[in-house]
């Protein structure tokens, strides 16, 4: 087993969703890209629900409110994909068709 072993907090200041990638760019300079389909909630969010997204504390994680979505940035780093079951996933997606607008 490994441990992560941060020296500075990671921060991240910036988030772009492509339609493959979740990109977030840290205060240090570095960007992380990692496959969408790690997020099943954001691969399946409209445009508008994928960039409403908000900053946590001062950057630690990044929150989508209309997807009850939240990703650590140490997380990221770390390589950990959701660990949203199947059936959770099913739950949200029926919720989302039938819901009005």
């Amino acid at each position: 087993m490994t441990t992560l072993i941060l020296e500075t907090e990671p921060i991240a200041e910036r988030v772009t969703i492509t339609d493959e990638k979740l990109i977030v760019d840290l205060a240090d300079g570095r960007s992380l890209s990692v496959p969408l389909g790690w997020y099943p909630r954001l691969m399946h969010a409209s445009p508008q629900e994928q960039q409403n997204w908000q900053l946590l504390g001062e950057g630690y994680a990044i929150e989508w409110v209309d997807l009850d979505e939240h990703i650590g940035i140490e997380g990221l780093l770390a390589g950990r994909q959701s660990g949203e079951s199947p059936r959770s996933l099913e739950r949200w997606l029926a919720t989302r068709h039938t819901q009005t607008p």
